[in-house]
């Protein structure tokens, strides 16, 4: 065998190893869509409070909320 000549064994190890990469690689960037998925959600719930809280307010109009306290003991 010369010099930088590779056999079918190792090219099939090679093979392997490059595939195994692949699939990683797959995982990784199917875990970044979701993770990037997950932040537009959480802005879009944060809009969404902001909202409901917006509504809330508008609804006690001048009159605060009216709040009992529980007493201690």
């Amino acid at each position: 065998m010369e010099h930088g000549e590779v056999t079918d064994r190792q090219l099939e190890a090679l093979l392997e190893r490059l595939d195994g990469i692949a699939a990683e690689l797959r995982r990784l960037n199917a875990r970044e869509e979701r993770r990037e998925e997950l932040t537009v959600i959480a802005h879009e719930l944060r809009n969404l409070n902001e909202s409901m809280q917006a509504i809330a307010f508008a609804a006690l109009g001048t009159q605060g909320p009216q709040v009992r306290r529980r007493r201690a003991g």
